[in-house]
């Protein structure tokens, strides 16, 4: 179950977004196939294992202690960010490999698109598609478990 009572640093998750659309923009504008791959590997490190990420070790050691950002603290769960984070992960990797492996450029850098605009469009506009799925899964899960327990 998602704990509300977490605290969260809104701008370490801004700073995370502001970093993905920089750097698979940059693997897009130079063509670099394996910068792709470098930033879903560190989403999905920080989101297997919590602040591993490199972006937010940046952010919390650099950024944050030379005050350049100020950070802004929230109580909310970080489960919907960790899952969004992994699907990002996920879909910079699959970019990867269209790239790569299979010679797919189109479709390839077309999932970098979606990501690079997903985590601006979170950036900016402060909604998380990746967190809506998210809610939108757990209210399917306790639906069922209600639906379930009413039947047993």
């Amino acid at each position: 179950m998602d704990n509300i009572n977490e605290k969260i640093d809104k701008t370490s998750l801004k700073f995370n977004q502001g970093c993905i659309v920089i750097f698979t923009s940059l693997a897009f504008l130079l063509n670099i196939y394996w910068l792709v791959a470098f930033v879903g590997v560190i989403l999905l490190l920080d989101t297997l294992i919590p602040g591993t990420g490199l972006f937010k070790l940046f952010y919390k050691h650099i950024v944050k202690s030379l005050k350049i950002l100020n950070p802004n603290i929230s109580a909310e769960s970080k489960a919907p960010h960790q899952f969004a984070q992994g699907l990002g992960g996920l879909f910079l990797l699959l970019s990867f490999i269209l790239l790569q492996y299979f010679g797919y450029i189109f479709f390839g850098w077309v999932i970098s698109f979606i990501v690079i605009a997903l985590a601006f469009v979170n950036l900016t506009l402060d909604f998380c598609l990746g967190c809506f799925i998210y809610f939108r899964i757990q209210k399917i899960r306790m639906s069922a478990s209600l639906t379930e327990n009413k039947n047993a």
